[in-house]
């Protein structure tokens, strides 16, 4: 014979499973808002007087670093400079270049020039406009049993007639997401996580 089940037991059951279905849409939709904030849109700003088609050369000054890893600079400003070439939209002062320049126009911080320094820039190396930057975050970063590469960075133009910023973007990339946290992982490697960091700034530079 079967147990009969009373109707408030039946009801309580019937609650149960709502609420169990509830709680799993509200662990998705959370899911969901974390993925969108580790992966959101770069942060940009662009001025609108600027007239961007006049940038034909530009010059990358190294990068500060402010994240644990000392090469960090040095490996996103190549990967930067090499993208900027693909793109085609620009042509960029050669690397071995820079350190001349900042040497004739007697520039003790690179990293951070004045608006004068700027300009003194411009014409020694004979570009329109010097793109500096900041390394925020970069390697890898953990949380419990879960870990994953991140980068996060900025970069600024400034054209050199002025020696005003008329561009500047930050991206962030990578990190430890939601599924991560709940399964353990890895992430991706820092090499993809580079890429795309980058990628996302040069899209936003003349787009």
């Amino acid at each position: 014979m079967y147990a009969r089940v009373s109707p408030t037991g039946a009801r309580e059951r019937t609650l149960r499973k709502r609420g169990d279905k509830n709680i799993l849409k509200k662990v998705i939709l959370y899911a969901a808002l974390i993925a969108v904030t580790a992966c959101g849109p770069a942060e940009v700003y662009r001025d609108q007087k600027m007239d961007f088609g006049s940038i034909y050369t530009v010059a990358v000054m190294p990068l500060t670093n402010l994240s644990k890893e000392q090469m960090a600079a040095d490996r996103v400003r190549d990967v930067f400079v090499t993208m900027l070439l693909a793109s085609g939209d620009v042509y960029v002062v050669p690397q071995g270049e820079v350190p001349r320049g900042v040497s004739l126009a007697g520039i003790s911080n690179p990293s951070a020039p004045s608006t004068d320094e700027i300009k003194k820039l411009g014409t020694v190396l004979k570009a329109d406009a010097i793109i500096t930057g900041v390394v925020r975050e970069y390697g890898e970063v953990r949380s419990g049993s879960a870990s994953a590469n991140v980068l996060s960075l900025s970069f600024q133009m400034a054209e050199v007639q002025t020696g005003r910023v008329v561009w500047s973007v930050s991206s962030t990339k990578g990190g430890i997401g939601f599924l991560d946290r709940l399964f353990g992982g890895g992430g991706e490697p820092m090499n993809d996580v580079t890429e795309k960091t980058v990628k996302d700034v040069v899209n936003n530079l003349f787009k």
